[in-house]
């Protein structure tokens, strides 16, 4: 099994999800986050901003299906080419997971 997040702007987050859920991937958990990337922050005029907001989508998927995933991610969260900003995708192995209700090991 592999841990897949990704980071991407709030604006592609219910495109992003929709089309995992077309492609047959509903399980997901998204949360708020703030960050910066290597540009650390932006600036607008006067003004700097040193956190900026993002989302956070966490998958577990299975090895097979790691490849699908990102790619709908990255096609789906991108904006243009050479656009920063954009966010990231992060993919660790999961050594094992358990279904709290049924007490159940999955592998």
């Amino acid at each position: 099994m592999q841990l897949i997040r990704a980071i991407i702007r709030p604006e592609k987050t219910t495109q992003v999800i929709t089309e995992l859920l077309h492609a047959g991937f509903p399980a997901l958990t998204k949360m708020d986050v703030v960050g910066r990337g290597k540009q650390k922050g932006i600036t607008i005029g006067d003004m700097h901003y040193d956190e900026i907001p993002k989302q956070m989508i966490l998958i577990v998927a299975r090895d097979e299906d790691r490849e699908t995933i990102t790619g709908i991610i990255m096609r789906t969260a991108r904006t243009g080419e050479g656009h920063f900003g954009d966010g990231r995708i992060f993919v660790s192995p999961v050594e094992k997971a358990w279904t709290i209700s049924s007490g159940a090991e999955e592998l």
